[in-house]
């Protein structure tokens, strides 16, 4: 097998345990690697480290995917690989079928992302390395699961720049006229072809039951509502009355379906608006919640934007944190991996102050555990929900 060697000095982050290696940290290689190709990752003096694939055009030159000499190229790797993630996720939400199946480098396989929807399979090859090894990756999937379809959303920018098209297919059987799953006992209408991420946000399942401590009898706000989970969570668990309210008319529409679907309609209504206008609109209105949910698309697209981001993250936060009443709470989001959760407590302190609030950290949570973290990637930890009161 071909052989990639690292400077000296570069391999500590590898041995910890990060999968990724970057093209800068990259002394020589032996012979020369076909893009997408396995090799073997190595120290500059070469003692072997992990078995990984790589591509030249990207700037993380090598993703590792075995800390073994072994094939990554047949189907009895993914098998086995599968089979894990599905063990695991067997133990987190017995006889569940709606979840993440494979998180990526929090399952050993960066570069792929499997949605479980019951019986239907929604992936992302994010990479040139997983992409050429598509045949054997959907072989495990069907030998594994016998799933009724596939798709692929490979809809998403980070494909360019492992020098791949963006695209939406169905690999293979047939979609259902309507897809509609439950979390939670409550049903949700799921676009597998034209929704956000691979059809539904199931990142945030396990934060959507915190809701029940809070909104019972409230007035609730949800900001960037998307297909309207969190609205329908809240008027499940008593809210008095939800709004929701997305930029996109395709998501208005889907988020009144779901509270049709779930017969809350009376207490969930649901808007067209630019959030950060409405909330300006709002406060000169003199409206004011009990609880606000602020879960905003990822401002931060890559670390040059970040700057940018913190501004957008700062006025949406101290915006929403002067129309909350006395003691009201604020469930306030960040899916961006590149702003960090110290950064991101920095902001909510900076528009807490801004906005004359005093605040209350009740919890701050994460992404749910079927999208594991894996401990020496912090990359996979990119979900941060706070829970605020504010005083």
């Amino acid at each position: 097998m071909n052989r990639l060697f690292l400077k000296p000095g570069h391999d500590r982050r590898v041995r910890s345990g990060h999968p990724w290696v970057f093209s800068n940290e990259v002394d020589r290689i032996e012979p020369e690697i076909a893009a997408g190709a396995a090799c073997e990752v190595c120290n500059h003096r070469g003692d072997f480290l992990g078995t990984a694939y790589f591509n030249s055009q990207s700037l993380i030159c090598a993703r590792i995917l075995s800390r073994e000499r072994e094939s990554i190229d047949d189907v009895a790797f993914f098998r086995r690989q599968i089979e894990i993630a599905l063990a695991y996720r067997q133990r987190l939400y017995p006889g569940e079928t709606t979840l993440r199946l494979i998180h990526g480098e929090g399952d050993g396989l960066p570069g792929l992302v499997v949605d479980r929807y019951d019986d239907i399979l929604s992936l992302q090859l994010l990479t040139l390395g997983m992409e050429q090894r598509r045949a054997a990756i959907l072989t495990a999937l069907r030998e594994l699961l016998a799933p009724r379809a596939m798709v692929a959303r490979n809809d998403v920018a980070v494909r360019q720049l492992e020098g791949l098209s963006q695209e939406v297919e169905l690999l293979e059987g047939e979609l259902p006229d309507s897809l509609i799953v439950s979390e939670h006992g409550l049903k949700t209408r799921v676009d597998l072809l034209g929704g956000q991420k691979t059809g539904h946000f199931l990142d945030q399942k396990d934060n959507h039951l915190a809701l029940r401590n809070w909104v019972a009898g409230q007035r609730v706000l949800d900001l960037f509502c998307y297909a309207g989970s969190w609205s329908i969570h809240a008027a499940h668990f008593g809210a008095r009355e939800v709004t929701g309210a997305d930029i996109s008319a395709n998501a208005v529409e889907l988020a009144r379906d779901n509270a049709l679907l779930n017969g809350l309609e009376s207490s969930c209504s649901f808007i067209k608006a630019d959030v950060f206008e409405l909330l300006r609109q709002q406060k000169q209105a003199g409206e004011r919640y009990g609880v606000i949910i602020l879960d905003p698309p990822a401002f931060v697209k890559s670390r040059k934007k970040l700057k940018e981001a913190i501004k957008g993250y700062l006025t949406v936060n101290r915006r929403a944190m002067e129309l909350l009443e006395p003691g009201g709470i604020l469930f306030t989001c960040s899916c961006s991996y590149h702003l960090d959760r110290e950064t991101f407590s920095n902001i909510l302190r900076q528009a807490g102050g801004q906005a004359g609030r005093t605040l209350r950290l009740l919890e701050m949570r994460g992404q749910a555990p079927d999208h594991p973290v894996l401990l020496s990637c912090p990359e996979t930890d990119y979900l941060k929900c706070a829970v605020l009161q504010v005083l």
